[in-house]
């Protein structure tokens, strides 16, 4: 190595400060959006750069101090990091269930930690479960809308008081009525079969949490299905995911779920079977 490629790596690069309050306490580094900050020190281009964090939530530009990240950028790993461990391991609150209205059921799960070693009984629900929820709904519904945590509390939280307004409304306009909506504690994605199979519910559209990763704790997917049964194929489901506030924003979300259910509804079929037929009518228009 060249005694000058030695000495650049000594001098330290001109970084942003990390950000601290008037106490002399660090800001919360998570509430600064990650496509403003550019911590590459005297980038040939970076106007260019910057252009370029915008298209992405990767992880560009972080920066270093000899070999070592900078320390912004390792405090934010760190963050991100616990924000999703916090998501699994957390519960939705109780008031913001009762808040809602939820009828609160619960899957065969009785901790998280079997919730995390047993999908499969994150997938079923008991009997006497399924009758309070049953017990709501004296003739079955052509619509289902249910709630379950899924591996994201934060994602619950986050989207669902703006998603289920907006699908309510999409399907009134269809004449189509919402019911009581259940809310599935320790819910995997099959919980909608059972729900589905034991209201004989038209279609059902289970609003859940998602795995949390390092860019959102807050990712919500709807799973929707036409007249699900338990044990049906995976390939009966039809899926909208990406519902956060750096994705697919809650109430657009909300408005392409009510336009898939009417397109179940219609077709009497979900999942690639409804693909198919949308797959075929683009191609004759």
């Amino acid at each position: 190595m060249k005694k000058e490629e030695v000495m650049l790596m000594l001098i330290p690069p001109k970084i942003a400060p990390i950000p601290i309050d008037e106490d002399g306490a660090l800001i919360d580094i998570r509430a600064i959006a990650q496509q403003t900050v550019l911590d590459v020190a005297d980038s040939t281009n970076a106007t260019g750069y910057r252009a370029l964090k915008q298209t992405t939530h990767a992880r560009l530009g972080l920066g270093r101090v000899g070999t070592r990240y900078t320390t912004r950028s390792v405090l934010r790993l760190r963050a991100d990091h616990a924000a999703a461990k916090d998501a699994v391991w957390s519960d939705v609150a109780p008031a913001f269930i009762d808040k809602m209205g939820f009828i609160s059921i619960q899957s065969t799960c009785q901790t998280e930690t079997e919730y995390l070693k047993r999908p499969d009984h994150g997938r079923a629900i008991t009997a006497p479960m399924l009758d309070k929820v049953r017990h709501a709904y004296p003739k079955p519904p052509r619509v289902l809308i249910a709630v379950g945590d899924g591996l994201s509390s934060a994602a619950i939280e986050a989207n669902v008081r703006e998603t289920i307004p907006v699908i309510k409304r999409e399907l009134a306009h269809h004449h189509i009525k919402v019911g009581p909506i259940p809310f599935i504690r320790y819910a995997r994605v099959a919980t909608e079969d059972y729900l589905g199979e034991a209201l004989r519910a038209d279609v059902v559209c289970l609003l859940i949490g998602e795995r949390p990763g390092l860019v959102t704790a807050k990712s919500m997917s709807a799973y929707m299905a036409y007249r699900p049964t338990v044990g049906m194929p995976e390939s009966r489901r039809t899926v909208i995911s990406n519902i956060h506030p750096d994705g697919i924003p809650a109430t657009k979300a909300g408005t392409a779920i009510a336009a898939v259910i009417v397109q179940m509804l219609t077709e009497k079929t979900s999942g690639l079977e409804l693909g198919s037929r949308q797959l075929k009518l683009n191609t004759l228009a």
